[in-house]
């Protein structure tokens, strides 16, 4: 019933996270975001319109730039593949609010579909640059906070004064992990990684807990998967070697939304 809608909504995802790429490739370079248009990023060519097609020009091209023949970075169609099945994603878990009202499935569908792809960029980056920018991570809790505040009730949509747990979520589940950073000089978890658990916290309430170890399992499964030894090159991971975690905890973010996961449940026989 949905078929068209939902392929509809994955070909804007990939659009998207077309965009995403260029956020994610030009901030922090001093390059307008919004302005000048795409080039090779090895022989400084501009593309043509359908040159950026998202992951169809990627296929069409073996992954290559068609006037230098270098390889263009898989990162490419990986975060437009991924911003997609994300906004189906998203677009499934909060269909069932379309029988309540319409108007609060598309406020829900958009807050959530711009953090994620705040959150995707977040990772990207960090996976980059071992680092997590403040301007991003600042304007995710900011976003997250002000979320408390929204509430929807049979009358539409109303500010309220949200519990204290809600307004103090953040910092409870933010300030053991700046211990962390702090106790450890950074070596154990970054402080952007506390910042960016400081905006989970207000927007996941109690189901924060869950989150935070289903990262750290993803984590910690990816991190042995890393550690076991390539056949065809030497493994250069090590326990010594930094993994970025802001996509573990979006992940973990993300599932814990998608399934109304609860680490609890799973204690209880």
């Amino acid at each position: 019933m949905y078929t068209l809608d939902f392929i509809l909504i994955f070909l804007l995802g990939t659009i998207i996270g077309s965009f995403l790429n260029v956020v994610i490739y030009r901030f922090n370079t001093g390059k307008s975001i919004t302005k000048g248009r795409s080039v090779c990023m090895s022989c400084n060519r501009t593309l043509r319109w359908y040159e950026l097609i998202p992951i169809f020009s990627f296929l069409i091209q073996s992954g290559r730039c068609r006037r230098c023949a270098s390889s263009i970075s898989h990162q490419y169609p990986l975060v437009e593949l991924i911003t997609g099945i994300m906004f189906v994603l998203l677009s499934w878990h909060f269909l069932p609010l379309l029988l309540v009202s319409y108007s609060y499935f598309i406020y829900s569908l958009i807050l959530y579909s711009f953090l994620f792809s705040l959150l995707i960029v977040i990772s990207f980056y960090d996976i980059n640059h071992k680092i997590i920018p403040n301007a991003l991570v600042y304007l995710f809790s900011i976003i997250s906070f002000l979320s408390i505040f929204v509430l929807y009730t049979q009358s539409g949509f109303t500010i309220i004064i949200p519990s204290l747990f809600a307004i103090l979520s953040g910092p409870i589940f933010a300030l053991p992990f700046v211990l962390l950073w702090f106790i450890s000089k950074g070596k154990w978890m970054g402080l952007g990684d506390s910042k960016l658990i400081l905006g989970i916290g207000w927007l996941l309430g109690y189901a924060t807990f869950s989150s935070l170890v289903l990262s750290f399992w993803i984590g910690a499964i990816v991190g042995l998967i890393l550690l076991i030894p390539s056949s065809s090159k030497k493994n250069k991971v090590n326990m010594k070697t930094e993994i970025p975690f802001a996509p573990f905890l979006v992940l973990g973010l993300f599932i814990t939304i998608l399934f109304n996961f609860n680490i609890l449940s799973l204690l209880i026989f």
